[in-house]
């Protein structure tokens, strides 16, 4: 890590609620992820059937596995794998799958940084090269954090590079994985009144997605819509260069906390 590097000044709050959605549909766009989540038996982390819940262990599990320490992260990767346990195929189901599989998580980690990335360089610009090279290296407790080893996680940004073009060999959303994901972004699983949010994450979302995902999804884009959404990411992130890093990094902060605070006084983290 060059010195002076400090995660704290790349997490976005902004970004990740813009982005997330985009991210949730390349992570289940390998079969494995999609069927996995989707027919889950763990209903009570759902996105369908908790989505209040389920955005809070997502966010949960980001912020300590970016701003978390080693504790954190033991303790977080212990109370997830309870759940992940209970999330494999059964025979005859049309995908084999398992969450425990670290090949599967190597990917979901992969889409993570991906994201976290992108959403960077359209927010504030590129990054320079040696704060790149350590952003990466950050990122792989994405996969660390849960059943990931180390080992997995390409060696550098170039191999990554390789990592993720081989990877889109396994892309493959099939008409139940994009229905489902369609519900999602359209916020079907939320109360009728945050609905009404759904026509701009869906602009944002379309965005988000590399086109062979976009094309994949059955979602319009045109040169105007792209000029709208560079606009809208290069004043938010002008926005967000002025705010003080507390808000700059909220939600992630409150729910690190949330997850110490759990900790402590020994409640549920998932």
């Amino acid at each position: 890590m060059p010195a002076g590097f400090d995660m704290r000044d790349h997490v976005s709050g902004i970004g990740a609620h813009l982005a997330g959605p985009a991210n949730v549909i390349l992570q289940l766009s390998w079969p494995g992820v999609g069927y996995g989540v989707m027919n889950s038996r763990v209903h009570d982390g759902s996105a369908m059937k908790h989505p209040f819940k389920r955005g809070r262990t997502t966010f949960t599990y980001l912020a300590v596995a970016l701003l978390g320490d080693d504790a954190d992260r033991t303790a977080f990767r212990q109370a997830v794998n309870k759940q992940h346990a209970q999330v494999y195929s059964r025979p005859g189901e049309k995908v084999a799958y398992r969450a425990m599989d670290p090949r599967l998580q190597t990917w979901v980690a992969a889409c993570l940084y991906y994201g976290t990335a992108d959403m960077i360089a359209k927010m504030h610009g590129p990054l320079p090269d040696a704060e790149a090279d350590a952003l990466y290296l950050h990122c792989a407790r994405f996969g660390t954090t849960l059943q990931m080893p180390a080992t997995a996680w390409p060696a550098d940004r170039a191999a990554f590079d390789r990592y993720w073009e081989e990877s889109l060999a396994e892309v493959d959303i099939d008409p139940a994985v994009a229905s489902y994901l369609l519900e999602l972004t359209t916020l079907r699983n939320f109360p009728r009144p945050f609905r009404l949010l759904a026509p701009f994450l869906v602009f944002v979302t379309t965005g988000f997605l590399p086109p062979p995902f976009r094309e994949a999804m059955g979602l319009a884009w045109s040169r105007r819509r792209q000029a709208r959404f560079d606009r809208l990411l290069r004043v938010l992130g002008r926005v967000e260069r002025l705010l003080p890093r507390p808000l700059r990094i909220f939600p992630f902060n409150l729910w690190l906390a949330d997850t110490r605070l759990r900790r402590r006084f020994r409640r549920p983290l998932v």
